[in-house]
């Protein structure tokens, strides 16, 4: 028996109600978390890293949540020939329209409706339906997607994936226990310059890594104080009570592919510092002097830090600064810096930069480099990508691909581990910012077989026959 198994099952004897109202219900404080992370490496698992589920030919979707990224979704998947928006879900119908006429301009049959609170039920439990595809509120992410893997459907989400260590986890064994990808559908990792430093990290053109930084640096205040911005308010109410890094995975993703975190390395522990907040309390006591009755509720309220500054190491002893900014005057900066034995590469500020000695390289070493290092999904649908949009073309790349991997019964580049890893520092920034920026322990959801899981393709090996429809490259 082992020391961790030891220690969990000597701290559930000693609970009153651990085993009577389940596992997550033991405590917060370090003690515990160790005990619940002992007891899910000692589950038995199916590693779904590297996973291929069986083909799907035409890929039946249905999508929930039909605000800014949703409605975006409907735009950008209408274009993919072998994919079908088959049901569409909202709780105000206006947007299901809004989203129909979409599809009709397409000359695309209508989609099955869902609305009302409930309707996203229906909707998973349809037997119609491959992949559920949502756009909804953060809270909603998990809760959905575990519903529809429970109810055999392939999923994604929009970023974050959870918002809590236990929700990772449900993901993570929902997942492995049905063996449907959960996806989280981060736009980043499909970016030009990103995934041209991916493919030179992965041929040794940095040599070892050994920094990389990410970021969200992004003025939204004006959104989230923003009347119509997000349906009730609901960003905002994110930011008035939990202090950390709220939205990580943005900066965190593409440099997590280049240190092969979850596939080869892995992330140990962190620590998280936030500033006091300067500016969110301030602009809810200028609002609700100009409107009491609509902002009345946010003034007093413990707003977070503007500014979080986190920092992970990783098993092999590398670091990832991470930071999260989205009041301030600065302008966008997701950083994403890598830095390695011979050489370095940063996108933020523009123009993205890369260097080998101790200076930049010139715009046409640069070229060159995008000629023999840019990988075969770009060479392939990156022209189309552009046309199509969705931030410069990622989001389009990222949906391409999703659909090509599923068609072909590929791996995913982005699987459930992925997801809940990239995820999980929102939480764990807030824990280790409530006690002083003191270190907490980053959970191995791989649950080891981070050790022998294989890097992320970066060819179109057994695929690339998904096609687009009305846009040529």
């Amino acid at each position: 028996m082992t020391s961790n198994r030891r220690k969990f099952l000597r701290n559930i004897t000693l609970g009153t109600g651990a085993l009577a109202t389940g596992l997550p219900a033991l405590g917060r404080d370090l003690s515990s978390d160790e005990s619940m992370e002992a007891y899910h490496m000692n589950k038995d698992s199916f590693n779904m890293c590297g996973y291929a589920a069986p083909k799907i030919d035409q890929v039946r979707i249905g999508i929930i949540g039909l605000g800014n990224r949703g409605s975006g979704a409907v735009g950008r998947l209408s274009f993919i020939e072998n994919a079908d928006i088959v049901a569409l879900c909202d709780n105000r119908p206006e947007r299901i329209t809004l989203a129909q006429k979409k599809l009709a301009e397409k000359g695309i049959s209508p989609a099955k409706e869902y609305t009302g609170e409930e309707g996203w039920k229906a909707l998973c439990e349809s037997n119609d339906i491959d992949l559920v595809y949502i756009c909804t509120p953060w809270k909603l992410h998990t809760p959905m997607a575990l519903y529809a893997m429970k109810n055999g459907k392939h999923t994604t989400s929009e970023v974050p994936i959870a918002l809590t260590v236990d929700q990772c986890w449900q993901l993570v064994e929902t997942s492995e226990k049905t063996r449907k990808h959960c996806m989280m559908l981060e736009n980043t990792c499909y970016d030009f310059f990103e995934l041209l430093t991916l493919n030179m990290a992965r041929n040794g053109m940095f040599g070892e890594l050994i920094h990389a930084e990410g970021a969200y640096i992004h003025d939204l205040l004006g959104s989230n104080f923003g009347k119509t911005s997000y349906s009730k308010m609901w960003r905002l109410r994110e930011n008035e009570t939990r202090n950390g890094n709220l939205y990580p995975t943005h900066g965190l993703g593409p440099i997590a592919q280049c240190l092969n975190i979850n596939r080869g390395d892995k992330m140990d522990y962190m620590v998280s510092m936030s500033s006091n907040d300067f500016m969110m309390g301030e602009t809810a006591k200028e609002k609700a002097q100009e409107d009491p009755a609509f902002f009345g509720e946010f003034v007093g309220k413990p707003y977070r830090g503007n500014m979080n500054t986190s920092i992970i190491r990783t098993n092999k002893g590398k670091t990832i600064m991470l930071q999260h900014d989205v009041t301030s005057p600065r302008p966008y900066s997701r950083i994403h810096l890598i830095s390695g034995t011979k050489g370095v590469a940063q996108k933020y500020p523009d123009p993205a930069k890369i260097a080998f000695g101790h200076e930049w390289i010139k715009p046409e070493e640069l070229q060159a480099l995008y000629d023999k290092y840019t990988p075969e999904i770009v060479r392939h649908v990156g022209d189309i990508a552009k046309k199509v949009g969705g931030h410069g073309g990622m989001d389009f790349m990222m949906d391409w691909r999703l659909i090509d991997c599923l068609r072909n019964g590929l791996p995913l580049d982005q699987d459930v581990y992925d997801g809940v890893l990239w995820s999980v520092i929102g939480p764990l920034s807030e824990k280790s910012v409530a006690k002083k920026s003191k270190m907490v322990e980053v959970p191995d959801f791989s649950r080891g077989n981070w050790r022998t899981n294989t890097p992320v393709n970066l060819t179109l090996d057994g695929g690339g026959n998904t096609t687009v429809r009305g846009i040529k490259a």
